[in-house]
């Protein structure tokens, strides 16, 4: 590369950093999804939940900055456990930190009925204060699990926040390592086929039209089929089919260019196809393809949803924006927070990211900002 190719793309990248700064807006949806980008990244460290742990107490809990249990929990899960046990519980005390009561049964009461005790969610390992002398009364004492739900849980008693966090980190991933592939495939081939024309246009074109015409979800099927389901293979089908629009986008783009005066220019200089391409063509489409990139990225993870909805995208015990909304959207009349929670994490990345793409059009835009 040339120093003057050098010079060219640093003017750019300050002209590009310039008007960035100067476009609150665009500044904003950058720090959104940065917050976003690091909370995903670290936050299912700091949340103090395992993304598959499952609470069976706690199934369907609504969301809340309280600790749990609840006072008035306790009671009854303390009978259950006692029923689990085949013994009676009298004369619960609940402290703040731990609960005594007493076990009381027709004959002997076996200690080991106690490891029931650290099964539960609500209740660590419990000890023996004191026995009867027949043996059918134990006085016990288990600390109380304390634990917070800020989020609430799904329908099988994990953490939602931490499942969300998580669930972003898969749908961020996949969105950027396709819409990436989308731009490397898409805006060369469309940059070439619309700057050659004529019949290398007219082939090239006629290529992307048959692949149009493949039914993706047979595809995906497919692949499936050859290769067994993981993540890699949603990131190469969606890939494989994404970068088509991305295409035809800079084709149109590039067709307008070559008519213009310095792309003439160049060429009545004796400058290589490639040059022309690298120094004249790519760089005046950036706006509307980066605009369309920031689109791509949640319309990726909205595809992503599909086809996990249909058994062929993320499997359990991983999880996935798109997954968690599915999830949520079926229990949204008993369970609200299960579809807010993702739901909201998801339109504030897809606002943040369309933003975003129109700030970073007006700021490639050669012609200045709109």
């Amino acid at each position: 590369m040339s120093a003057r190719d050098l010079d060219d793309g640093a003017s750019l990248a300050l002209r590009v950093r310039r008007r960035l700064l100067g476009d609150r807006l665009a500044g904003a949806s950058l720090a959104v999804l940065l917050g976003v980008a690091l909370a995903c990244l670290v936050g299912p460290l700091l949340t103090g939940h395992p993304y598959d742990r499952i609470y069976y107490d706690y199934p369907r809990t609504p969301p809340s900055l309280a600790l749990y249990p609840r006072p008035g929990t306790v009671e009854p899960a303390l009978a259950r456990l006692a029923f689990r046990m085949r013994v009676r519980a009298e004369d619960v005390a609940v402290g703040p930190d731990a609960v005594r009561l007493t076990l009381a049964a027709d004959g002997p009461v076996d200690a080991r009925v106690l490891t029931y005790f650290a099964r539960s969610d609500l209740f660590g390992a419990a000890r023996v204060l004191a026995r009867s002398g027949d043996g059918t009364r134990l006085t016990v004492e288990a600390p109380l699990r304390r634990t917070r739900f800020l989020a609430g849980t799904d329908g099988l008693g994990r953490d939602l926040l931490t499942r969300t966090l998580a669930g972003g980190r898969v749908s961020l991933a996949l969105g950027l390592m396709a819409t990436a592939v989308a731009l490397g495939i898409g805006v060369a081939y469309g940059a070439a086929a619309g700057y050659l024309g004529g019949r290398a246009d007219a082939v090239m074109m006629r290529l992307v039209d048959i692949l149009y015409a493949l039914p993706f979800v047979f595809f995906v099927i497919m692949l499936v089929v050859f290769f067994g389901r993981s993540v890699g293979l949603i990131f190469l089908a969606v890939g494989a089919v994404e970068w088509l629009d991305m295409a035809r986008i800079v084709r149109a783009e590039a067709m307008a260019i070559r008519r213009q005066d310095y792309v003439r220019a160049a060429e009545a200089l004796g400058l290589t196809t490639a040059a022309i391409l690298r120094r004249h063509v790519v760089p005046n489409t950036l706006g509307p393809v980066v605009a369309f990139a920031a689109l791509l990225v949640p319309r990726v993870i909205l595809l992503e949803s599909f086809l996990s909805f249909l058994g062929l995208g993320v499997q359990e015990p991983m999880t996935s924006w798109g997954v968690l909304i599915a999830d949520g959207a079926r229990s949204i009349e008993t369970s609200p927070w299960m579809l807010l929670v993702p739901a909201c994490a998801l339109v504030a990345t897809l606002m943040a990211l369309t933003l975003l793409g129109e700030g970073l059009a007006d700021a490639l835009d050669p012609r200045g900002p709109r």
